[in-house]
């Protein structure tokens, strides 16, 4: 895998196994750091089956215990435009996934409401932000890297790609014929620490592309000269 210019760091741990220990020991790390410094984490969490593998081992007896659940903060990186009831909610997953039993005060779970109104809820999340954080940046973006580029809904040709200024927005995604709401560039890029997790043979392909090509893609775009996105990828996503 040839070398470009990209605000990024790669690591690899090993099997998919020794990846998600990997993947939850900085989790871990950067809470306590986190809490250390101001008494909270704010994690934006992520969709897909790898965060939701994560999520769940995090809620075990092997993690749980290593974390101050009730000063963690829990946001989300994007959601679909469905309930919170709905097995394709990110929300959904991530709570089935453990954290409904974290004990997180309840009005430390920031979900996004994307099912309805979504443009005026974009806008209610973005001011929740802002309260919560005051002049903080989010401690942790988790994101994931899509079949096409994309990371959390910023996807390709859309509209959110060319935010400035803002945290949150409701992002029309042509290709999927609906609405998503995301944290912007903007949001995702002044995170003290963005992660992404790719895993499995199904993302050799496009991992490869991410740092041997141009930037391009809206996953290229994460991260800066100062604070690099860390890419977690497992044995079987990376094609050295």
């Amino acid at each position: 895998m040839s070398k470009i210019t990209l605000n990024a760091e790669l690591v690899v741990p090993g099997d998919h196994a020794a990846t998600l220990h990997y993947a939850a020991e900085h989790f871990v790390n950067s809470c306590r750091d986190a809490i250390q410094d101001h008494e909270a984490f704010y994690v934006a969490l992520s969709g897909g089956s790898t965060p939701k593998a994560l999520f769940s081992l995090l809620c075990t007896s092997d993690y749980v215990s290593e974390i101050e659940w009730d000063k963690v903060h829990l946001f989300w990186s994007d959601e679909r435009s469905v309930p919170p009831t709905n097995t394709e909610s990110n929300y959904h997953m991530a709570m089935k996934a453990g954290f409904e039993n974290m004990l997180i005060p309840r009005h430390q779970i920031h979900r996004m409401i994307a099912e309805k109104e979504i443009e005026k809820h974009a806008a209610i999340y973005e001011n929740t932000l802002r309260k919560v954080l005051g002049d903080r940046s989010l401690d942790l973006v988790m994101l994931g890297l899509g079949e096409d580029g994309h990371t959390a809904s910023l996807f390709p040709g859309t509209e959110a790609l060319h935010s400035k200024g803002k945290l949150v927005l409701a992002n029309y995604v042509p290709q999927k014929e609906t609405w998503r709401m995301t944290l912007t560039f903007d949001c995702i890029n002044a995170a003290n620490h963005i992660v992404f997790y790719v895993m499995g043979p199904t993302k050799q392909k496009m991992l490869s592309r991410v740092f041997s090509t141009p930037a391009s893609l809206p996953c290229q775009f994460t991260g800066t000269p100062e604070n690099p996105a860390l890419w977690i990828a497992d044995d079987e996503a990376f094609a050295p």
